[in-house]
C-alpha cells in the first residue's frame, strides 16, 4: 500500500486509542482491495473534539471510527444520525457529506451478523445480556432487530440499571426490554437460549473470570448460543464454560470484524474482504 499526494485519509478517534486493532483490519482490506486510501488512529481527548473534527474537516478526511470516550459526546455534532444509533444512544462510525458529517452505529449490525447466518427462529429466542453498559445497548437494539420477543438484562447496580430501563421508554423497545438485577442469573439462565456477555468480566488480563459460574452456566438450556463481545482473550473462561454445557460459542472478534467492515463498505462506496480484516486481527491476536 503506497500513500501519496492523492490518498484520502480515515481514522479512528479515542482517547486512549492507541490500542485500536482498527488500523489492522481495515488497511489490510484497503491493500487488497487496492484503493488510495490509508486507516489511521487519531488520539482526541474530550475537551478537543469539537476542534478535532473542525481540522477533519479541513484536510478533508472522509470518514471515521468512534470509541471512548466519543460515542455520546459525537451526537451533538452530527447533521443527521441514522434511527439504529439513535435507539442506542451512541454513534460509533461517522461518513462526510456535502453538507456535514452523519453518523451511525456499526455495532448493531457487527452484533447481529453472524446470528443471522444461524439458522433460526428468533421469534422463539429469549435473550439474556448480562450487564446494562454501552455494549449492552447495541445488543439490546441487535436482539431486537432480530425480532426476539422479549430482552432480558441484568446489572449490578440498582440505579444504573432503572436508568437503563428508563431509557427505552417512547421507544420501539418499550414494555420490550425487561432489567433484572444480577442475582435473578439463578432464574434466567435456564430460558437462556441466547445469553451474552456484555461486561468486561473475563477480559484480558483477568482471563479466569467470568460473570457465570460452573454451577449457573449448568443450567443453560440445550442448544443454547453464548456470546461474549470480549476478544481477549479468544475463547474466555465465560465461552469455555459454555462450550462445556455443549452451547454453540461467539466471541467478539466477529462482532469487532463485521462493524468494521460495515464502516468500510459506507466509507469505500463498495464490498469489502471481510475474510481479509477477519484474518488480519486473528493474525495480530495469535502474536
Amino acid at each position: 500500500m503506497k500513500i501519496l499526494g492523492t490518498t484520502k485519509l480515515l481514522g479512528v478517534i479515542g482517547d486512549p486509542v492507541k490500542h485500536s486493532f482498527s488500523p489492522i483490519m481495515h488497511n489490510a482490506a484497503i491493500a487488497e482491495l487496492g484503493v488510495d486510501y490509508v486507516y489511521l488512529a487519531f488520539p482526541v481527548a474530550a475537551a478537543a473534539l469539537k476542534t478535532a473534527l473542525d481540522g477533519f474537516w479541513a484536510i478533508d478526511l472522509q470518514g471515521f471510527s468512534i470509541t471512548i470516550p466519543h460515542k455520546q459526546a459525537i451526537m451533538a455534532h452530527l447533521e443527521a444520525i441514522a434511527p439504529e444509533a439513535e435507539l442506542v444512544g451512541a454513534v460509533n462510525t461517522v461518513w462526510r457529506t456535502a453538507t456535514g458529517w452523519q453518523g451511525t452505529n456499526t455495532d448493531v449490525a457487527g452484533f447481529v451478523a453472524h446470528l443471522q447466518a444461524l439458522e433460526q427462529d428468533w421469534s422463539n429466542v429469549t435473550p439474556v445480556i448480562l450487564g446494562n453498559g454501552g455494549a449492552a445497548r447495541a445488543v439490546v437494539v441487535g436482539c431486537h432487530q432480530l425480532g426476539c420477543p422479549q430482552i432480558h438484562v441484568l446489572g449490578r447496580d440498582p440505579e444504573k440499571l432503572a436508568q437503563f430501563s428508563e431509557s427505552w421508554q417512547n421507544t420501539p423497545l418499550a414494555g420490550k426490554v425487561q432489567t433484572h438485577l444480577w442475582g435473578d442469573r439463578q432464574r434466567l439462565i435456564p430460558q437462556a437460549q441466547l445469553l451474552i456477555n456484555a461486561t468486561p468480566i473475563g477480559m484480558f488480563p483477568q482471563v479466569d473470570a467470568s460473570p457465570v459460574s460452573d454451577e449457573l452456566m449448568a443450567n443453560l438450556p440445550p442448544g443454547a448460543i453464548a456470546y461474549d463481545l470480549i476478544y481477549t482473550p479468544s475463547p474466555t473462561q465465560f465461552l469455555k464454560q459454555a462450550q462445556t454445557q455443549g452451547a454453540h460459542i461467539i466471541d467478539g472478534s466477529e462482532m469487532l470484524v463485521q462493524q468494521g467492515a460495515i464502516a468500510l463498505e459506507k466509507w469505500l462506496g463498495q464490498p469489502v474482504p471481510v475474510d481479509t480484516m477477519r484474518q488480519a486481527l486473528l493474525n495480530h491476536l495469535a502474536r
